[in-house]
């Protein structure tokens, strides 16, 4: 039997807060009209915070390999951690506290509630507004003693070549499935517009929460939930060749997703006992009763 990979403290925790990886992404991407760095001055300016999510991507990128996520997915998708009502899965992503947002002091449930209500302001389809409202409980994973790093951060395949366009893709060399001939090819492990759907990305909190929606919720919103943070392609198109033209159908839903999901932070926070049964009526329209984590 093969031993459970050992990381230190410092490996599993090298941001302050996972906030930190969706505030760096913000940067790379900013509000529409405002103009973006270069990409050499977004990799060199002086900034301690800067250095941190760099450490944070060196270990995503050196751990992250094809039989990383096959070890995940079959120890978490047995789903055997955890099992609760859908509200009860929020109050339990909410313990993970967040010390060191330096914009807005809201807990993981009112920035979900925001981007929620930005969907909801928008006048688009219940399904939608819902899925605003669950795409980051993946995060939980978190709470279950995992990496930052196999819980956020850009998503990619594994199992073929590594794009140049993944953030910080010097860091792959780390990677062994760099020097695996079975693995460092365009292609890889898959073939020419096999369809996501065949196709390992890296591990985290958007498969997971997939995995635990996917016979629930409605298609686009499971593109949404499973692809949100492959900014490699949805920003990116950097690994067309892997899509199909259902793919591409269903990536515009990821996309019409992405601005609410990176631009709904908000101040002011949502009144939660306002807004509680509404989403509470959503829940029991789409969901079970419980969910298992």
């Amino acid at each position: 039997m093969k031993k459970r990979q050992e990381f230190s403290l410092e490996e599993i925790n090298p941001l302050e807060s996972i906030e930190q990886w969706e505030d760096d992404v913000l940067e790379r991407y900013p509000t529409p009209g405002t103009p973006a760095k270069a990409k050499e001055e977004f990799r060199n300016y002086d900034n301690p915070a800067r250095d941190t999510v760099k450490e944070f991507y060196r270990l995503n990128h050196k751990y992250q390999t094809y039989e990383f996520v096959q070890e995940k997915k079959k120890d978490f998708l047995q789903f055997n951690r955890r099992e609760l009502p859908v509200w009860e899965a929020m109050d339990f992503l909410n313990t993970l506290v967040d010390d060191s947002d330096p914009d807005i002091e809201l807990d993981q449930l009112q920035h979900l509630l925001q981007t929620a209500e930005a969907i909801r302001a928008d006048g688009h389809p219940d399904w939608f507004v819902l899925t605003g409202f669950i795409h980051d409980l993946g995060k939980v994973l978190c709470l279950f003693g995992e990496p930052q790093w196999a819980v956020v951060g850009d998503t990619f395949p594994v199992g073929c070549k590594f794009s140049d366009k993944i953030v910080y893709p010097e860091f792959f060399s780390e990677n062994p499935d760099a020097y695996n001939d079975r693995y460092n090819t365009k292609y890889g492990v898959y073939e020419e517009g096999c369809g996501l759907s065949n196709v390992s990305l890296s591990w985290g909190h958007d498969e997971y929460m997939y995995q635990i929606m996917k016979d629930y919720m409605p298609e686009p919103s499971l593109y949404m939930i499973r692809y949100h943070s492959f900014y490699a392609q949805h920003r990116e198109n950097a690994y067309d060749y892997l899509l199909n033209d259902h793919d591409r159908e269903m990536f515009e839903w990821v996309k019409k997703f992405n601005p609410y999901d990176l631009y709904s932070k908000s101040p002011t926070p949502p009144v939660l006992e306002e807004l509680k049964p509404y989403y509470q009526e959503l829940i029991e329209k789409y969901l079970p009763k419980t969910i298992k984590l």
